[in-house]
């Protein structure tokens, strides 16, 4: 008996993913919960663990190919499995749910119910595939097939496509444009036939990365009132205390930062003004206040811009924390965050001021309500009482959705957070 295992829903709102590697090859035997596919989403680097234990009939797409949830990736045979045994036990498994493996949920499919139906699934009812133009609306074509069709001027919605699911190929496209149709799918009628202005632009892909920022940004704007205030704290008091630890801390491989004891002035802040840590639900007409304290830290990488979280602050030291920040720091840039670290935070803190920036206006985490920027740490003469001295000043961005919080609550949250970092004794003991 064959199944077609399907790119499962591996959670978190994801819808498609990217091929990175494959672990098996046709014909080659498999256990179940032995990963069978690295796949790239818009947050992580997993793998996909085989639901089954057969041999693999047939792989579906390759390396780099974007693979949408729900469409095959592999088809098992499972052995010692046919006739009415096959029927029943497809019936069974129509709903079942894959257990978690390598923190992965997905459902199996039988290859019956499927357009790519096999002459070995005898018993199997079969089911034509049907296609309308709605079906079609959004093409699934591979990254090449899709640049060819662009450089050739053809709308691949019109083309038919034969590869698994439905996918237009290369090949189709060939034949699309031998069969003289091309010319009446030309989607314009200029087109660089110099190859020099060709060479004057590089067009690359979208990134799942960088495809899911810009959706992040859209829902956030256009979701949440955004509000802004700026602010500067002095922080000698906190930067001698780090001058006198990080020595020690570098003796058991951890890096002291400024971002730790941040955390934990938020954290604490917090506690004291729960709408900076709350979720508006309109649908239902509901404020959902958050009594743990999950901060997200935003991670500038090479792929993009990705906010893993660390979790419960309040209960962590600083040594904790930083312990914390250095490894999920590494894990951001070395692509090996697992779901488990990207999912439910309460607050974000973007420390742009790492890079140069000195105030800026962050966007909203959406659906949170508030997120801190972190500006440059700069030199500049305060006033201390009746004198005029240098100060090591931190810039302080936070952004808010006005809807949730009101402009009293942002300046009563960032005094309390500035008082934390300005004495930080207080923050230690407490």
């Amino acid at each position: 008996m064959r199944y077609i295992f399907k790119f499962p829903d591996i959670g978190e709102g994801l819808d498609e993913g990217t091929i990175a590697e494959w672990y098996v090859e046709k014909g080659q035997l498999i256990e179940s919960g032995e990963a069978l596919v690295k796949m790239e989403t818009d947050k992580v680097v997993t793998d996909i663990p085989s639901p089954k234990t057969g041999r693999i009939a047939a792989i579906y797409g390759k390396i780099g190919e974007i693979i949408k949830v729900g469409s095959p990736l592999v088809e098992i045979e499972i052995e010692g499995v046919a006739g009415a045994d096959a029927v029943k036990e497809a019936s069974e498994n129509k709903l079942e749910q894959i257990e978690e493996a390598a923190g992965v949920v997905g459902t199996l499919e039988v290859a019956g119910n499927s357009a790519f139906l096999h002459s070995s699934t005898e018993g199997m009812p079969q089911k034509p595939a049907m296609e309308t133009t709605a079906q079609r609306s959004k093409i699934i074509a591979t990254p090449v097939a899709r640049a060819m069709a662009k450089d050739m001027g053809i709308n691949i919605n019109t083309v038919s496509g034969t590869g698994p699911a439905g996918r237009v190929t290369t090949n189709d496209i060939k034949r699309f444009v031998e069969s003289g149709s091309h010319s009446k799918s030309i989607i314009t009628s200029t087109s660089v036939s110099d190859t020099s202005a060709k060479e004057r632009v590089t067009i690359e892909p979208l990134t799942q990365i960088r495809k899911t920022i810009a959706k992040n940004m859209f829902n956030s704007k256009h979701n949440a009132a955004h509000m802004t205030v700026f602010e500067e704290v002095e922080i000698s008091d906190l930067m001698n205390i780090r001058e006198r630890f990080k020595h020690k801390y570098q003796e058991k491989d951890v890096k002291l930062s400024y971002l730790p004891f941040i955390l934990k002035a938020v954290a604490l802040s917090l506690k004291k003004h729960r709408s900076l840590n709350s979720q508006l639900d309109m649908e239902n007409e509901k404020m959902i206040y958050k009594n743990y304290y999950n901060i997200g830290i935003a991670v500038d990488t090479p792929d993009g811009l990705l906010v893993p979280v660390i979790r419960d602050v309040d209960l962590l030291s600083i040594f904790e924390l930083a312990q914390k920040v250095n490894e999920i720091s590494v894990k951001a840039r070395d692509r090996k965050l697992s779901m488990e670290d990207m999912k439910d935070g309460t607050f974000t803190i973007t420390n742009y001021g790492s890079i140069g920036g000195i105030f800026a206006v962050p966007v909203i985490n959406y659906p949170q309500a508030a997120i801190l920027g972190i500006g440059r740490l700069i030199k500049k003469p305060v006033v201390d009482g009746d004198v005029i001295k240098v100060g090591n000043v931190l810039p302080l961005s936070l952004s808010v959705d006005h809807r949730i919080i009101d402009g009293g609550e942002v300046t009563r949250f960032l005094n309390q957070v500035m008082m934390y970092l300005s004495d930080t004794v207080t923050l230690i003991m407490e």
